[in-house]
Formats: structure tokens, C-alpha cells, sequence
């Protein structure tokens, strides 16, 4: 029994026709999928979509056993979603920086969530590393263009300016740097080095379900760079910001 899918589905005021109808599919289904069922992949994003909820809340197994994808060249791995995406991995990403950590985002509120991060952030810092937050401004308008897009609606401001408020005993540290932008972004971009977690967006979604690429790169590749460029661009038009503890 899916206890959490029930519940999802009583608070948006949905019955099991009203899924049904919405998605194409028979009532039948969606009575099986909150009898336990796992939905196939499509049909899980849609319906978490539908309810307001992350995929990951509503199953969350579904991703377990093929977390992720090992590849080849330049793309490293490839995770299905960014909440597929271990801690330990975006732990070990940061860490692993000797000369720069460059994050790119609209808010990247899970990473200021998480102690075990800001305190990485700090601590690489504190060791020479030069660090460079680039988060979306909370006045533009594009922040609430955002929201609608990825079902966040006005939240996505706030989500920023919450993640700015748990950023600042990192940001007025010596050697980071913060600046707020007001690009419509494609990708956020996570760099430590060379190596780069890249999230693109897909709209209607949330970050949290978009797909997470590992990319590291080669003497012969040419996939890094754009990336790597576009930070460098959106920092140049973004705005300083002056921190003080």
C-alpha cells in the first residue's frame, strides 16, 4: 500500500478518475499504483507533478536500483534525478577541489540545507580554495518566471532567500564570493576543478527530478567547455554582493 501516494492524492482533491483522466490511463491503474505498484517511470513524473510532490517522496525505491549510469569519455555518469544523486557524491565532489568551486543555481537550497556541505565550502576556503556562488536574484522577475515554470510558483524567491540567509557564514568568509544573477538558466552548473555536476532543466519540473550528468574533462573532448564558459559569462553580468559577518 502506497499510504503516501493516498494521502498525496486526498490533499490536491483527486480522485482515481481524476488521475485517470488527466494521464490516459484506466482508473483500474490508478487504484493498483496506490495499492503498491510501481508506475513506469513516465507516469510517476507526471503524477508527481499532478499532486505537487518530488518523485522521490511518493517512491522512494524507484531509483535504487539503477541509481545511475557509469559511462565513458567525457560524461562520467549519468543520475536519472538529482535526489538519485548520493550525498556522499556531492560531498566528495566539493572536497576534492584544490583550486575552485564555482556553483551555479537558481538557489541551490539543498546544498545550503546541508551542514556537511556549507562546512566543506568553508573549509575548502579556509584552505586557499577559491569559492564562487552565483545564485539567481530574488527581486528579478525571472525568479518568479522560475517558479511557474518548475511548479514553485512565488516559492522560488524565498527558497533563494532562504539559501542566502544559511550561506552567510560562508560567504563572509576570506576567498568566497557571492553575486546574484538574472539569466534564465538552462543548466545549473556544479564545479570543482575541472570536473563539473551539471543539472538541466527540463520545464514544468523541478530541479530535484531533473537528470544530474558527471562530466570530467578530456585532452581530446570539447563538451566541458560551454559549460564552463557559460558560468564564466553569467558571472561577469551577475551583481556583486558585499558580505560581512
Amino acid at each position: 500500500m502506497n499510504d503516501v501516494l493516498r494521502r498525496a492524492l486526498m490533499s490536491a482533491g483527486l480522485d482515481y478518475a481524476d488521475v485517470a483522466a488527466r494521464l490516459l490511463v484506466d482508473p483500474k491503474t490508478v487504484e493498483r499504483w496506490c495499492a503498491g505498484r510501481l508506475p513506469y517511470s513516465r507516469n510517476r513524473v507526471a503524477l508527481a507533478a499532478l499532486v505537487g510532490r518530488n518523485e522521490h517522496e511518493l517512491w522512494p525505491t524507484a531509483g535504487r536500483l539503477r541509481p545511475r549510469v557509469p559511462l565513458g569519455g567525457e560524461i562520467r555518469t549519468v543520475y536519472p534525478h538529482r535526489w538519485a544523486v548520493p550525498r556522499e557524491t556531492w560531498l566528495r565532489h566539493f572536497s576534492c577541489a584544490e583550486r575552485e568551486i564555482g556553483i551555479l543555481a537558481h538557489s541551490a537550497l539543498f546544498l545550503a540545507e546541508d551542514l556537511g556541505i556549507t562546512r566543506t565550502l568553508a573549509g575548502k576556503a579556509s584552505e586557499g580554495v577559491k569559492v564562487r556562488l552565483l545564485l539567481g536574484d530574488p527581486d528579478n522577475p525571472e525568479a518568479a518566471s522560475r517558479g511557474d515554470n518548475d511548479g514553485n510558483g512565488d516559492a522560488m524567491a524565498a527558497r533563494i532567500r532562504k539559501a542566502l540567509v544559511l550561506l552567510r557564514p560562508v560567504t563572509a568568509l576570506v576567498g568566497v564570493e557571492l553575486r546574484l544573477h538574472r539569466a534564465a538558466l538552462y543548466n545549473s552548473i556544479y564545479r570543482a576543478d575541472d570536473e563539473l555536476l551539471i543539472t538541466p532543466h527540463i520545464y514544468g519540473q523541478p530541479a530535484v527530478n531533473a537528470p544530474v550528468l558527471h562530466v570530467r574533462p578530456t585532452a581530446d573532448g570539447m563538451l566541458a567547455t560551454p559549460y564552463v564558459e557559460s558560468f564564466e559569462r553569467t558571472w561577469l553580468g551577475a551583481r556583486v554582493v558585499k558580505c560581512s559577518s
